[in-house]
């Protein structure tokens, strides 16, 4: 590490003297030397980040990583900006990456949502020709890709999106210079080990029934899981978490359940979805209210795929009424499935309920039809439904 240069270059008075000392300070925590004398930075591998998917804790998490490899926290908070993707231009971040850290060896420069105006997507009329949205913003952030090489070898910069397209543009120009995190929601197998080792981590245990029963439960909203299991291993006290725990413990367990059985029927998986539903079953959920709160979730999928375009997610809470778990639950579902695919299901769903009315069938028949035929395709299994009843 270079040591200070106590050189004095204006007259010990005032202010020059506070200018002296700052500079000299920050040249003494800042750099070091390599072999042929020029600045070097070696504290961390990687100036150029981004993270991006639907799973925005483990994007908090990897966040929280690359700030701990910059050094003290205190000094990194002073100089850390959150830029908005939204409004930015290039210029305003260049000048945010150009801006030499105050008194810490790095800065960094965090950009929140720029990444998806790249996404293909709808067009637009202009100047009498229709151009997909994205024109107007390549042009402006065309050097993007050129100016990341030369950003200030004292800044850090971070790209943070959610959900994006292999085929974005800007995206697909940038990956190759810098590190890459991609986070999805997690499923199935995923999620499970994601589980064993978060409680691991913390050092507990859990057993194959208690975890398989959380993933089932929670689903991939790992801020709901992560609070939910710091509940879990405060009850079991140094054991292993239970099946029995989690049943016991677990808040909203059944509205959790009809968000489970909503992900098993739209991701067509029949075993999963009927296990679901015969533990509603013996919960004392009725086929009615099953029915109802499936078509409920359904409709609310579809209003907060249509609203998510124009509003925050906390005007989508207000506007659908919603508690904030069931409001992070239905904004992962709503960016996790096909538009038709969900119409699909509503409408099968609007074709049970005459069904019942009409007296076609009891509400337990036409419920187990239901979640058969959305699961493997309409008439594959009406005949042994029927026939159990």
């Amino acid at each position: 590490m270079v040591k200070a240069l106590k050189i004095v270059v204006f007259p010990l008075l005032g202010k020059p003297v506070m200018a002296i000392f700052m500079c000299t300070f920050y040249h003494k925590f800042e750099f070091e030397l390599d072999d042929k004398g020029n600045q070097c930075h070696d504290k961390i591998q990687n100036m150029f980040y981004i993270l991006y998917g639907e799973d925005d804790f483990s994007i908090y998490q990897a966040l929280g990583e690359i700030k701990e490899g910059l050094g003290d926290a205190g000094t990194l908070a002073v100089n850390t900006v959150s830029l908005d993707g939204e409004h930015l231009t290039l210029n305003e971040l260049r000048h945010n990456c150009n801006t030499v850290p105050f008194l810490a060896p790095y800065r960094l420069v965090v950009v929140k949502g720029l990444l998806k105006h790249f996404e293909p997507g709808a067009s637009k009329l202009h100047s009498g020709r229709v151009v997909t949205k994205t024109d107007d913003k390549l042009k402006e952030w065309k050097d993007l890709a050129s100016y990341t090489k030369q950003i200030a070898p004292t800044t850090v910069l971070v790209l943070i999106d959610g959900k994006l397209g292999k085929q974005n543009p800007l995206l697909k120009e940038l990956s190759p210079l810098a590190e890459l995190r991609v986070c999805p929601l997690l499923r199935r197998g995923k999620l499970t080990t994601w589980i064993r080792q978060w409680v691991t981590g913390k050092n507990g245990a859990i057993t194959p029934e208690a975890t398989d029963l959380l993933a089932q439960l929670i689903g991939g909203n790992l801020w709901a899981m992560s609070n939910e299991i710091d509940k879990l291993l405060l009850y079991a006290q140094g054991r292993s978490i239970a099946e029995n725990d989690v049943r016991q413990l677990v808040s909203y367990a059944q509205e959790a359940n009809i968000f489970a059985l909503v992900d098993a029927v739209l991701e067509r998986h029949p075993e999963i979805a009927h296990r679901i539903l015969h533990r509603l079953y013996q919960e004392g959920a009725s086929s009615a209210y099953v029915l109802v709160m499936i078509t409920r979730q359904l409709r609310l999928i579809v209003q907060t795929k249509e609203l998510s375009s124009r509003l925050s997610p906390s005007q989508i809470q207000a506007k659908l009424g919603l508690k904030s778990y069931a409001l992070d639950k239905t904004l992962a579902q709503a960016k996790s499935y096909d538009f038709d695919r969900i119409k699909q299901a509503y409408g099968r769903l609007l074709e049970t309920d005459a069904d019942i009315k009409t007296g076609r069938y009891n509400d337990r028949i036409a419920l187990e039809l239901l979640i058969a035929e959305l699961c493997y395709g309409k008439g594959t299994y009406s005949n042994n439904v029927v026939e159990r009843y």
